[in-house]
């Protein structure tokens, strides 16, 4: 599944992340084809060269997760460590934590989480409580995390809180890295139905005393673009990362279609379950030339442009990827929910996309309200 509009580069890094995704398989050792995958260069593609990364940008990140997705072995964590968290230090960080992270966050060394998600404020994040505050030259950073994904396996969480203006008195964005040791950072793991190997946490911070240097950017200006500047890759991201299990869901559906026959002809020979396929084809493939466009805005640094393109692309890849699923296993009937096959479990993970991290209907309301100009419901 190439397209005309990617360079000859892009296609070679699909076809060499194909070919390491193959190799691994559906049900891989998740920590051997992190550590593979980032000797090989692929993890830390986005970020920049001066700090061990590729010099890339989504483009190429989002390419490298939607083929890993597409041979059943998905990332999740590419969408958080350097697409996120990678993305935020390398545009507003300092020198010092630059240095500090970028290189192990492109090799895979180092893994980061990030915690944007409150149980009270859900999509809201103006209804953020997590707050820090001036203890010296110190902050003391509490409040409560939820659904933060990897928080186990990270060496740091990249928290978003809020702190008062001086000017204004107001609370505004902060962000902050949280090594996972610090004391009075405590987790919970959430008991998820969704059988994922990256876990969910519930995150709770208790005073949490943090120098100076943790707060991202080492100033006190720039919290709205630091947070949205990681918003609109988490968004092509998950974009990638719906359009990849779509496509492997697909691609199981399509052969079985050819094998399976139960009167004279395959079942595939057969419009009421040929036709679904092709169109979830279709919907998979037009979600696709989205994600690449908001992509390709987001590099170029057109980030209002980018803004609304992500928002699209993942409303489409999360629409897309949720058909895309259903009728593969539709396809497959009793076979689509055995384990031998693997695509029932799938059925919860294409819900995410459709979810997490902004829902469809949060996505209606910024496109009838930023590119409409239809008045705010809320």
């Amino acid at each position: 599944m190439t397209t005309h509009i990617e360079s000859e580069e892009h296609r070679a890094l699909r076809a060499a992340v194909a070919a390491l995704g193959t190799r691994h398989g559906r049900g891989h050792d998740h920590r051997a084809l992190w550590s593979e995958a980032g000797g090989l260069g692929y993890l830390g593609v986005n970020l920049p060269e001066a700090y061990g990364g590729g010099g890339g940008g989504i483009t190429e990140l989002s390419i490298v997760l939607e083929e890993l997705g597409a041979a059943g072995c998905p990332l999740l964590m590419l969408i958080v460590s350097p697409a996120i968290c990678g993305t935020v230090i390398a545009r507003f960080g300092t020198e010092e934590q630059r240095r500090t992270w970028l290189p192990g966050l492109a090799d895979g060394s180092r893994l980061m989480a990030f915690g944007i998600t409150e149980p009270d404020a859900g999509s809201n994040s103006h209804r953020i409580t997590t707050t820090a505050r001036r203890d010296g030259a110190d902050w003391l950073l509490s409040g409560r995390k939820v659904f933060v994904s990897g928080v186990d396996i990270a060496d740091a969480t990249l928290v978003v809180g809020r702190t008062e203006d001086a000017r204004t008195g107001r609370l505004k964005p902060c962000l902050f890295i949280v090594p996972r040791d610090t004391p009075g950072f405590g987790r919970r793991k959430i008991d998820m139905e969704l059988d994922a190997q990256e876990k969910q946490f519930e995150l709770t911070l208790d005073d949490v005393r943090l120098p100076a240097g943790a707060l991202v950017g080492g100033g006190d200006d720039a919290g709205l673009l630091q947070l949205f500047a990681g918003l609109n890759p988490e968004r092509i991201m998950t974009a990638a990362f719906a359009i990849g299990m779509g496509r492997y869901a697909v691609a199981r559906a399509v052969e079985y279609a050819r094998d399976r026959t139960v009167w004279t002809s395959p079942i595939g020979a057969h419009q009421a379950i040929a036709h679904p396929l092709a169109q979830a084809h279709i919907d998979l493939e037009l979600a696709r030339l989205m994600m690449q466009k908001a992509a390709a805005l987001y590099d170029a640094g057109d980030d209002a442009g980018a803004g609304e393109a992500a928002n699209m692309a993942k409303y489409a890849a999360g629409e897309a990827c949720a058909r895309a699923v259903d009728q593969a296993v539709h396809t497959l009937g009793g076979n689509g929910l055995t384990r031998e096959f693997g695509l029932a479990s799938l059925i919860t993970a294409a819900r995410v996309a459709r979810i997490a991290p902004v829902s469809r209907e949060m996505i209606l309301n910024y496109v009838s309200h930023q590119t409409l100009g239809l008045p705010k419901s809320y």
